[in-house]
């Protein structure tokens, strides 16, 4: 969809077109959005920006604050220490609590303070055991397996009654806005949400797909003459608007002029005012991340020497976070530093990570597809040792014969669901003693957060996987923030993926695209001229060469792709797909009883699956976690045809074939991460539909992916702080 090229408001409320909104929706909801077209390192505040108010593009990073920017903001600087008192008191709370916290319901003031930490997803999978804090007790006292239960599966968020929908769409009708967004912004605003948007026509933003231009049509529509370019409503709205667009592309904060630059671009007169407005009002929190203590200089010393102990280097710029974020990174800080001092340390025999782990809560574990056999080995012989042990990973298609032999492996999101793994004990945390983690990039913060909170005291935790692949969908960079704050063990894995699939990524994670031989033709290059033949090409590899020459139906392979859009994005090889593969009339909403799909039950977080029918409640899918209803009306924004993926979407995942296409307009969005993701995700065999010439091995060579914005990092160094441990 293209995005407006101006950025002053339209002036009729047309523009707000459903169909714009319903497209932008899904290209947000669905897991992968369009892969972002990496932007390398650019510096200033006017970039940055424009990379967050890009739908496409990642924001970048390295962007100096201004050093007029603190003093600024003494009055949000007093709000701040305000809210951070306030948190303070709200984990206090937390951790005196002995029973669950509702969880689903509508939130305001501290609840909503207290539950956004671990509300991972809106579609409700999370759990209420999930939100439990767990009374400490000697790590050794094992939990009677009699005192475990299996949680209740959670409840879907109440439907809006009919009376709030009608207000809504009298609202949206006076406002000039398609009044089939009536459940959308009901859903997004609560019961009260017709109220809401009389007092607030911005509000609409909180929408997925809403622009600020159609928010401002809209405002002109109800306001009239009220309404201007400087109403404090909008300065507000409009903030959290680009600190939600930042996270859509991983960010979990904004540095304060990136986000005064996006708000100059869209017209705020004063955008360091309205920051300040949007801080006291409680909309956005802001940071200044503590300086570690200096050192006192000895009274001897003399004054030069006293000058040098004071100079602790620059200070790190303020940063501006929405609250779900900030406590979320808090609590996961919090939790992994419980885990490691609620360890008794102990002297395991076996191999580097077997030791490690005995004698420690947290350890990081990496290398690529092969070394996944290790913290598997690992989760054997915890078995062996009379443990409590659960391998977790994040495809609910992923596990194979190897990760299955060594027992319990279950998907993440089902593990915090409650429908797989262990049950809880009475105080809600998970009969475990050691979890592993693998695919760990791929947790984002909220979920990392959820999955922390609901592990014991004494559990050990093991984050494994490929700090190569591309990171999460949601926003956060767990783990490759706790890498990069080295406080705990760290065991890399020497172990290579074997074969020509193994030495063509190895090399790319090098940043080498090397010719490997392939006598099996593990390995087939295709080269193409444009996107239609591109799209040919992809429909014949997946529905003749690949299932002849390898015995594989076309189930088994895979497509990714560099974006949704385009001439050969998913949507166009997953119509030609469809076409060749289960043709039909599309009579549920597009779809037809055998058709792939990839479903984003919330922002972040791809199923993959194939439809079975319909019925009055939805459509039904059935999925690695089981079967599963999407309501009609998110048919059409959370659900895509799923034969052809982003790389995002397909990043936890694995396929006996992978077809990955890369026609002419695609090279503006490879990057290393991207080209190893795809590459990567390939058992036996492996097609690239070769159209961008030179820009595939430029990029690999060349184009990193942009730095996340987040607090995880600093969080850990501050809590767990120790001697850097190999």
């Amino acid at each position: 969809m293209t995005e407006p090229s101006g950025e002053t408001a339209p002036e009729a409320p047309e523009d707000l077109d459903q169909d714009a909104v319903e497209e932008d929706a899904a290209e947000q909801e669905a897991a992968g959005r369009e892969d972002a077209a990496p932007s390398s390192g650019t510096a200033g505040a006017t970039e940055a920006s424009e990379a967050v108010e890009s739908a496409g593009t990642e924001a970048a990073d390295g962007t100096e604050a201004s050093k007029d920017a603190a003093p600024e903001l003494s009055e949000a600087q007093a709000e701040l220490a305000a809210q951070r008192e306030l948190r303070a008191r709200i984990e206090a709370r937390k951790a005196e609590k002995s029973g669950p916290v509702e969880s689903g319901g509508k939130l305001s003031g501290t609840a909503a303070d207290l539950l956004a930490a671990v509300r991972a997803v809106e579609g409700g999978s999370a759990s209420g055991g999930a939100f439990y804090a767990p009374a400490p007790e000697p790590p050794s006292a094992p939990r009677p397996p009699e005192t475990t239960v299996r949680p209740a599966a959670p409840a879907a968020p109440p439907a809006p009654t009919a009376g709030a929908l009608a207000g809504v769409r009298e609202v949206l009708a006076r406002g000039g806005a398609p009044e089939t967004l009536a459940g959308q912004v009901a859903a997004a605003l609560g019961e009260q949400a017709a109220e809401a948007l009389t007092e607030d026509p911005w509000r609409l933003l909180a929408v997925t797909g809403v622009r600020p231009e159609q928010a401002d049509g809209f405002a002109r529509a109800l306001l009239g003459g009220a309404c201007g370019p400087d109403d404090p409503r909008r300065a507000v709205a409009l903030t959290v608007w680009l600190l939600d667009r930042a996270a859509l592309q991983g960010h979990t904060a904004l540095t304060l002029d990136e986000v005064a630059a996006g708000l100059a671009r869209h017209e705020v007169p004063d955008p360091e005012k309205a920051v300040e407005t949007a801080v006291s009002e409680g909309a956005v929190l802001v940071f200044q991340e503590e300086e570690p203590e200096e050192a006192e200089p000895e009274e001897d010393a003399e004054e030069g020497e006293a000058a040098v102990a004071r100079d602790e280097g620059p200070v790190e710029p303020p940063l501006l976070g929405l609250d779900r974020y900030a406590l979320a990174e808090e609590s996961l800080a919090d939790g992994l530093a419980r885990l490691v001092r609620t360890v008794t340390a102990e002297e395991w025999d076996g191999g580097e990570l077997e030791r490690a782990v005995g004698g420690h809560g947290l350890v990081l574990h990496t290398g690529g597809e092969a070394a996944r056999a290790e913290p598997l080995a690992l989760a054997a012989a915890a078995r062996e040792r009379g443990l409590r042990v659960l391998v977790t990973v994040h495809d609910a298609e992923r596990p194979g014969d190897e990760e299955r032999a060594v027992g319990t492996t279950v998907p993440l999101a089902a593990l915090l669901s409650g429908t797989a793994g262990p049950g809880r004990d009475e105080e809600g945390a998970l009969a475990l003693d050691l979890l592993v983690v693998l695919d760990a990039p791929q947790l984002d913060v909220e979920t990392g957060a959820m999955l922390v909170e609901a592990l014991p005291d004494g559990c050990r935790l093991v984050l494994g996987g490929d700090p190569e692949v591309l990171g999460s969908a949601g926003p956060g960079a767990v783990f490759a923030d706790a890498l990069a704050a080295r406080v705990c063990p760290r065991v890399a894995s020497r172990r290579p993926d074997p074969g020509p699939l193994g030495e063509l990524v190895s090399g790319i994670g090098v940043g080498e695209l090397n010719q490997v031989e392939a006598p099996g033709k593990e390995v087939v290059i295709v080269p193409v001229r444009d996107a239609g033949e591109a799209v040919h090409r992809t429909v014949q590899l997946v529905a003749d060469s690949v299932p002849r020459a390898f015995g594989l139906s076309p189930e088994q392979t895979r497509v990714i792709t560099v974006g949704h859009g385009g001439s050969a994005g998913t949507r166009a090889l997953n119509t030609a797909l469809k076409q060749r593969l289960n043709p039909g009339p599309g009579r549920f909403g597009g779809y037809d009883p055998g058709d792939r799909v990839a479903y984003a039950p919330a922002p972040g977080r791809t199923v993959t699956g194939t439809v079975l029918g319909a019925d009055p409640e939805g459509l039904r899918l059935s999925t690695g976690e089981g079967e599963v209803v999407v309501p009609k009306e998110r048919v059409e924004s959370a659900l895509r045809h799923g034969w052809a993926l982003t790389a995002h979407q397909a990043a936890g995942g694995r396929w006996p074939a992978v077809v990955v296409v890369l026609p002419g307009d695609a090279a503006p969005g490879l990057s290393r991460p991207w080209v190893y993701t795809a590459f990567g995700r390939a058992e036996r065999h492996l097609s690239v539909v070769h159209g961008v010439d030179q820009a595939l091995p430029r990029s690999v060579a060349e184009v990193l992916a942009p730095t996340r914005t987040t607090r995880l990092r600093p969080l850990l160094i501050g809590l767990l702080a120790t001697p850097d441990e190999e």
